[in-house]
């Protein structure tokens, strides 16, 4: 039977580096290896890209093949086995990043420190509370490092008698392809390599165990709606002693009864009868320390803005002090008594026109 180029096997070029020709195996391998396909013509093509990559990924048989193709290996034109043996052919370096653990498994990943887990949480604030800073004492429910066997997870540490300390073990398989070595986990002590004679029973040999505990937080002064507030080393507890998570806050501030916030800005709206706004007068006014006299000019208009350098929020965080703006809201009366009305009708009486009257009459006269 003709066999299939050994380059359109593995589905690369004749000019494939060794590192694309590594590539293209480990595809394959993943979809056709027989632990993982069980479709009865995986094991053949399995072989078949065995076959090439046994070739391809040696130099001195791949000249060989780019010379004088099949030919080179025997006269028949036929692939020799015993130019491969597959029986002390590990396959850990190949499957790993594909199989998992049970395939070149790495024992100092299950032993070294890993930092513990992230937590994150929702604080509800008041106004106040947000603009002047205030502290907070949340209860969480977190997995701490177990204080009665100090994060080991037992007591008097010895090597694993399975795996003799190695977390590992290797196991022979056979296939109709023959028999390869491979890795996996040690199921007695999980990787670790060693094992206690006593497991602790606060964690159960875990090191870390989940503890309500409370933590005492200091809000900033200027922290505003959605902004988030990291305080470290109080999440999780890590893996094998490893460093703690950090705790994430996001705030939720609840809205002012007359204030309004624009980051460190405040703005607050004066309410002022007609006569007020016409004639000026001193208001007494609240901002976010105490009150204070507002001098309102006289002929003030509707929406005019008064600012107060400096009456804002003092964000700590950002080293800013924001600035406070009256903006003036004339209210017209809806009803009046008989003494108002006359003191209106006397007042519409007289000219109160200005420049902004001329231009609205001149208009409509010459638009006619």
């Amino acid at each position: 039977m003709n066999k299939r180029d050994y380059y359109e096997v593995l589905g690369v070029s004749k000019n494939a580096s060794s590192d694309e020709i590594k590539t293209a195996f480990k595809k394959l391998a993943k979809t056709y290896h027989p632990d993982i396909n069980k479709d009865k013509s995986a094991p053949e093509k399995f072989k078949e890209a065995q076959e090439a990559y046994s070739v391809l990924s040696d130099s001195n048989k791949r000249s060989k093949y780019d010379q004088m193709g099949h030919q080179a290996f025997n006269n028949n034109g036929g692939f020799n086995n015993s130019d491969f043996d597959f029986s002390n052919f590990d396959f850990g370096d190949i499957f790993s990043d594909f199989f998992g653990s049970s395939f070149g498994y790495n024992n100092r990943k299950s032993n070294r420190r890993q930092k513990g887990r992230d937590l994150s949480m929702v604080m509800n604030l008041t106004f106040e509370e947000a603009v002047f800073g205030c502290e907070k004492t949340i209860e969480l429910d977190v997995y701490e490092t177990c204080d009665n066997c100090d994060g080991e997870g037992g007591f008097n540490k010895r090597t694993c008698n399975y795996c003799k300390g190695s977390g590992t073990v290797t196991t022979e398989q056979r296939t109709i392809l023959g028999s390869f070595m491979s890795r996996s986990t040690c199921p007695k002590c999980n990787g670790k390599g060693f094992e206690f004679e006593k497991v602790c029973n606060q964690c159960k040999g875990q090191g870390i165990y989940k503890k309500a505990k409370k933590i005492k937080i200091n809000i900033p002064s200027g922290v505003d709606n959605g902004n988030q507030l990291r305080v470290p080393n109080k999440g999780e507890a890590g893996v094998n002693n490893g460093p703690n998570g950090d705790l994430y806050i996001e705030f939720e501030v609840e809205k002012h009864i007359i204030f309004e916030r624009k980051e460190e800005d405040i703005y607050f709206k004066l309410p002022l009868t007609i006569t007020e706004a016409v004639l000026g007068c001193k208001k007494e006014i609240p901002t976010l320390n105490k009150n204070i006299i507002l001098s309102i000019p006289s002929g003030s208009q509707n929406n005019d803005k008064l600012k107060l350098k400096n009456k804002g929020v003092n964000n700590v965080s950002i080293n800013r002090v924001g600035d406070m703006y009256v903006i003036l809201n004339v209210i017209i009366p809806k009803r009046l008594d008989r003494k108002q009305k006359d003191l209106i009708n006397e007042l519409n009486n007289t000219n109160l026109e200005d420049d902004n009257f001329k231009k609205y009459k001149n208009y409509l006269k010459n638009n006619r």
